[in-house]
């Protein structure tokens, strides 16, 4: 079976920090970031792309629907 790799694309204007995503993530890939964004919330990012597998959990529960999740097949 191929590997899948994933990558975790965040809104960070629209994101209001909530962290609902990085509680869903089961390769603790995302985290809150220290800097914030221009509505003064600390916006997700991915502090650990390569753990990534694409599985869309975070995208799913993000209750401000500002998460695109991507797969790709790794050679």
């Amino acid at each position: 079976m191929a590997r899948v790799i994933g990558a975790v694309v965040v809104d960070k204007e629209e994101c209001k920090g909530c962290s609902v995503c990085v509680d869903a993530c089961p390769h603790d890939v995302l985290a809150l970031h220290f800097e914030v964004n221009s509505k003064g919330y600390h916006y997700s990012y991915m502090k650990s792309p390569e753990a990534c597998v694409g599985c869309a959990n975070c995208g799913v529960v993000c209750p401000d629907t500002c998460i695109t999740v991507y797969r790709t097949k790794a050679s």
